[in-house]
């Protein structure tokens, strides 16, 4: 029975995920066939009356716009015409509003945005350590000299709500753990942690943390 039990929940543990993102995957490509399956039937109607047109196209589509306007934002010149059409839709008011947050949500959890999470911090508190994700370094000034303070995004609900934690940076140690290593982090619940952490401080002292 014990047997039956174990083997049970690991096969619901294994097969969820997997069910969950195929059915995302097949939600989201439906839509987008959908969506341009007019536009092909005309054409088919047009240049190739009496042929079907064949699934799938609409999703074909899609993976090849995105691959363009990633090949076009990867040089200067696209770049430089993706900023200005930016720059133009950001002046509608009702678009601005929501793809203003949306963009820079996402670029945050770009690895390759300049703008985004720098790398994974750890910080103490009391008797307990928190790990965050390095979003500003900067200095206040209180009268007696600049003071460098770090920003600190900690999440709390699955990445997207969290808590910004400004702290001295004597307090912040540094683990070697990539952003992208520390974002699988927090979506397993820390079961993504490697079981030992290296960790320099800001004096380049290093710690060794076991989990």
């Amino acid at each position: 029975m014990q047997w039956l039990r174990r083997s049970f929940l690991a096969g619901f543990f294994v097969t969820v995920p997997i069910f969950v993102s195929v059915t995302a995957f097949i939600w989201l490509f439906g839509i987008v066939d959908g969506l341009t399956a007019p536009f092909y039937e005309r054409l088919f109607e047009q240049y190739l009356p009496g042929v079907s047109r064949p699934p799938g196209l609409g999703v074909i589509t899609t993976a090849l716009g995105i691959l363009a306007v990633g090949a076009l934002a990867t040089n200067v010149i696209g770049r430089r015409i993706l900023e200005r059409g930016e720059g133009y839709l950001l002046r509608v008011p009702v678009f601005r509003t929501i793809y203003a947050p949306v963009k820079q949500l996402v670029d945050a959890f770009s690895p390759d945005n300049e703008s985004g999470f720098k790398r994974v911090v750890l910080l103490r508190d009391g008797s307990r350590h928190i790990l965050g994700f390095l979003t500003k370094e900067f200095t206040v000034d209180r009268g007696k000299g600049l003071e460098p303070l770090l920003a600190v995004y900690v999440p709390t609900n699955h990445l997207y709500l969290g808590d910004i934690v400004i702290c001295e940076r004597a307090q912040a140690s540094f683990p070697d753990i990539s952003v992208e290593e520390g974002i699988r982090i927090f979506l397993t619940g820390g079961m993504a942690l490697p079981a030992t952490v290296r960790s320099s401080r800001s004096d380049d002292r290093v710690q060794d943390f076991r989990v």
